[in-house]
C-alpha cells in the first residue's frame, strides 16, 4: 500500500473511533419567567433567567423524566454554571457512563443586586425561597415532561446554592424527596458575621449601593447581601436592610434584636424549627472540603450534622480533601461521581 492511502485509511480509522467515543449531548434551553413571588421595592427585577438541562433523549420521546434543582454560588449564576462550568458536560458524562439515568437540571438565575439571594424569603428584597420551592417548580412542571411528584424532585447546589437547597428541602418536603449541598456556605450567618466583624469597620465608606460593586468591598458586598435576605427592612433604602453591627471609630456597637434575627433565620436554625418537615425528607447528604478557604463552613457543616445526628434525623456528611471548589465541577468531581449518582438512587425515574 502507497504510504498515501496507508495514511488515509489511519485518518478514517481514528475519525471512526472518535465519533464512536462521541458522548451523547443533552441541550441547555434559557427560559423566563416574571414572578409574582420576587415582587418587592427593593430594586430587585421579578424577570428571571431559566437555564433547563435537557437529557439527550428528550426529543427523541415522549417519556418523563425527574427533576434536580440545582443553585447557584454567591457572586455566581446560572448562564456561569454552564459556560464556565461546564455543568451541562458533567451531566452528559455521568448519564452516558449510567452514573445517573436520564434526569432534567433546572438552574435559576437568583442572583441579586447584591449578588446573591440566599434563596430566603426577605422582608424587602422578594420572597426567593417561595420563587425556588413553589412558583419556579409550578412554572417547570407546567412547561416540561417532568415527573411532577415530591419523590422525583430533587434540590442541590453549591456554596450559597448548597445553603439554598438544604434551606428549600427543610421548608418543604412536600415538594422535595431529597436534597444534596455541596460545601454549602453560611449556614450559622451570626457565627459567619461574627467572623467578618472587621468588615464592618468599612460601612463607612459604603454610602450608595453602586459602592459595594468596587473591587475592595467585595466582603462588604456579602455583609449587605446577607442582611437583605435576613433581616430586610423595606422602610430603610437605599440597602433596604438592618445590620448587626457597627463601629464608630474603633469600638463596637451589637444591635442585639438584629444579631439575634439573624440567628433566628438561619438554615442552622431550621433543624430545630422545621424538625417534623425534615423527618420527612428521603434523603439528606452534604460535603466539604477541609481544606476550605471560608474558614466558616467546615466547623458550620459539622454542627449541623452533630445537631442532626443528636435529633436522630439520618443523613450523610463528608469531609473530604480539597478545597471550596476545586474538587466539584471538574471531571470525575464531587456532582460527577458524587451528587448524580445520589439522586440516582433516591430519586423515582419513570419505569
Amino acid at each position: 500500500m502507497k504510504k498515501s492511502g496507508f495514511l488515509r485509511l489511519v485518518f478514517v480509522l481514528l475519525t471512526q473511533l472518535l465519533w464512536a467515543q462521541q458522548i451523547p449531548e443533552g441541550k441547555v434551553v434559557t427560559t423566563y419567567i416574571t414572578a409574582k413571588t420576587l415582587n418587592n421595592k427593593a430594586g430587585e427585577h421579578p424577570k428571571r433567567r431559566i437555564s433547563v438541562y435537557l437529557p439527550p433523549d428528550y426529543d427523541k420521546s415522549s417519556k418523563k423524566y425527574p427533576v434536580i434543582y440545582y443553585l447557584h454560588g454567591f457572586f455566581w449564576s446560572d448562564s456561569l454554571l454552564v459556560n464556565s462550568d461546564k455543568i451541562n458536560h458533567i451531566i452528559d458524562r455521568a448519564i452516558n457512563s449510567k452514573k445517573i439515568k436520564p434526569v432534567i437540571v433546572v438552574m435559576p438565575d437568583e442572583s441579586t443586586v447584591f449578588k446573591g439571594s440566599f434563596y430566603a424569603n426577605s422582608k424587602s428584597s422578594g420572597n426567593w425561597s417561595d420563587f425556588t420551592s413553589l412558583e419556579l417548580v409550578d412554572f417547570i412542571d407546567k412547561n416540561y415532561r417532568t415527573i411532577a411528584n415530591k419523590d422525583s424532585r430533587g434540590i442541590s447546589g453549591h456554596s450559597m446554592g448548597g445553603n439554598g437547597a438544604l434551606r428549600n428541602a427543610f421548608l418543604h418536603p412536600e415538594v422535595f424527596s431529597s436534597v444534596y449541598a455541596l460545601s454549602p456556605g453560611i449556614l450559622d450567618v451570626r457565627y459567619f458575621a461574627l467572623t467578618e466583624i472587621d468588615s464592618y469597620k468599612n460601612l463607612k465608606n459604603i454610602k450608595e449601593v453602586k459602592d459595594l460593586s468596587k473591587p475592595e468591598n467585595a466582603r462588604t458586598n456579602i455583609i449587605f447581601a446577607i442582611a437583605r435576605a435576613y433581616n430586610g427592612n423595606e422602610d430603610k433604602p437605599p440597602f433596604f436592610a438592618d445590620l448587626p453591627f457597627s463601629f464608630e471609630g474603633d469600638e463596637l456597637k451589637i444591635n442585639a434584636s438584629v444579631a439575634e434575627e439573624l440567628k433566628k433565620n438561619s438554615t442552622s436554625e431550621l433543624v430545630f424549627t422545621q424538625y417534623e418537615n425534615i423527618k420527612k425528607l428521603k434523603a439528606i447528604k452534604f460535603d466539604w472540603g477541609r481544606n476550605d478557604e471560608l474558614r466558616h463552613i467546615p466547623p458550620s457543616c459539622m454542627n449541623l450534622s452533630k445537631n442532626l445526628e443528636m435529633l436522630k434525623i439520618k443523613h450523610e456528611a463528608e469531609e473530604y480533601i480539597g478545597t471550596h471548589g476545586s474538587e466539584v465541577s471538574k471531571e470525575n468531581g464531587r456532582i460527577e461521581n458524587q451528587m448524580l449518582p445520589f439522586f440516582n438512587n433516591h430519586l423515582k425515574f419513570e419505569e
